[in-house]
């Protein structure tokens, strides 16, 4: 059993709404960034394949340095990290309109991925420690905010994309992030991160097979995460083409699907702390797994426009919950290193799936190869269930 320092419960209120906005910056500095892609795709005259390669580097420094960064939150804190790691994702994001070629890109977008994995890893640590303080599921109410933030920032996006030049938006966004950071760090500096107290007794003695159980489940919880960021990298690259291709919906429409994804999701974590509460973890897991499984079989084989559509937001509601509660799981048993390594994996099943279903797509057709999706959803169901236990 482990004893956490006392904290006002007014300053684990202040200090939840800080993370809460430390989560909404993220999604909107990156949202802000994607947005500007084509634009900064001419500006450096890079073919498809050569900025391809080139985004790359946001996906290659965010695993490279996520797991440095549990050593660093182990070291000096998850929230001064999480305040560090904001600034240089701030000053980062006003890069890569400076860049004129597809090679200058990928070595900014290596920092920007740096940063970006980073906060990601200390702010769901910093995360963990309050969920455990408060001792209430409000796990996904973050990451509902970072789905809000990224709502917002696209849309802030589209807005000013035809006033301001990719260089004056991302330094706005830089001057945003900066002075959010400014307000919202001076709250994580300010108040401790709930930790473990000097007195509390450790683990040292404890045998070997107990790590090798903790690291085990720790890989498992992350699978979990695996699972559902598969299917959100693969729903925000193929949605749109397979409304269009394969059900000939206009590109307005098929502009939709991956809203109505999103849309959904946002919903589901807004609405996941109740859910939480009322079903606990297991259940919430086997059924947003086995949702988000019969949803995506509706999105992918659905014969009609309209009818996919609601598959897309059956599996946004299904997701919803299943990252936010790997991550929280895994944090609680192996600290900072566990959110770390249950991030990277995470983050490798959204690398894994946009190519992943272009390869199915190649050797069967789109819509079977969006399958995967359900089956992976599917296999985050079981693994819940088989591990119910060990995880209690």
């Amino acid at each position: 059993m482990r004893t956490r320092i006392t904290v006002p419960d007014d300053s684990l209120t202040r200090l939840r709404i800080a993370l809460t906005v430390f989560f909404a910056l993220d999604g909107f500095v990156f949202a802000g960034w994607v947005v500007r892609i084509p634009a900064i795709k001419e500006q450096t005259g890079a073919s498809a394949s050569a900025l391809g390669l080139a985004l790359l580097g946001v996906s290659a420094g965010a695993v490279i340095t996520m797991m440095l960064t549990g050593r660093l939150c182990r070291r000096y804190g998850t929230h001064r990290v999480t305040v560090v790691c904001a600034v240089l994702l701030s000053l980062s994001v006003a890069l890569p309109p400076l860049t004129h070629s597809a090679v200058a890109l990928g070595a900014v977008l290596l920092i920007f991925g740096a940063a970006y994995g980073s906060i990601n890893v200390a702010f769901n640590s910093a995360a963990v420690d309050l969920v455990g303080a408060l001792r209430r599921p409000i796990m996904p109410s973050f990451h509902a905010a970072f789905s809000l933030g990224g709502m917002l920032g696209a849309g802030l996006g589209g807005l000013v994309a035809g006033a301001l030049s990719p260089t004056r938006h991302l330094f706005g966004l830089t001057v945003i992030g900066l002075l959010v950071t400014a307000v919202a760090g001076r709250t994580l500096l300010r108040i401790p991160a709930p930790t473990p107290s000097q007195d509390a007794p450790r683990q040292t003695s404890a045998p070997r097979r107990q790590g090798t159980r903790t690291r085990g489940l720790v890989i498992t919880f992350g699978l979990i995460a695996l699972c559902t960021a598969y299917g959100e990298g693969a729903l925000a690259d193929w949605s749109a083409l397979h409304l269009e291709h394969d059900l000939e919906a206009t590109p307005g429409i098929a502009a939709v699907g991956y809203s109505c994804f999103a849309l959904a999701m946002t919903i589901g974590r807004l609405t996941g702390t109740r859910l939480l509460e009322r079903l606990g973890q297991t259940r919430t897991l086997v059924g947003g797994g086995t949702t988000a499984a019969l949803g995506m079989l509706l999105g992918a084989l659905a014969p009609s426009v309209w009818a996919a559509l609601l598959g897309f937001m059956i599996t946004g509601l299904g997701l919803a919950n299943l990252f936010p509660v790997a991550v929280e799981r895994a944090g609680r048993l192996a600290g900072p290193d566990g959110v770390a390594i249950a991030s990277t994996l995470g983050y490798g099943g959204m690398l894994l799936g946009p190519p992943a279903i272009g390869f199915m797509a190649d050797w069967f057709s789109l819509p079977a190869a969006l399958t995967s999706v359900a089956a992976l959803a599917a296999t985050a169901a079981v693994i819940a269930l088989l591990t119910r236990r060990a995880a209690g």
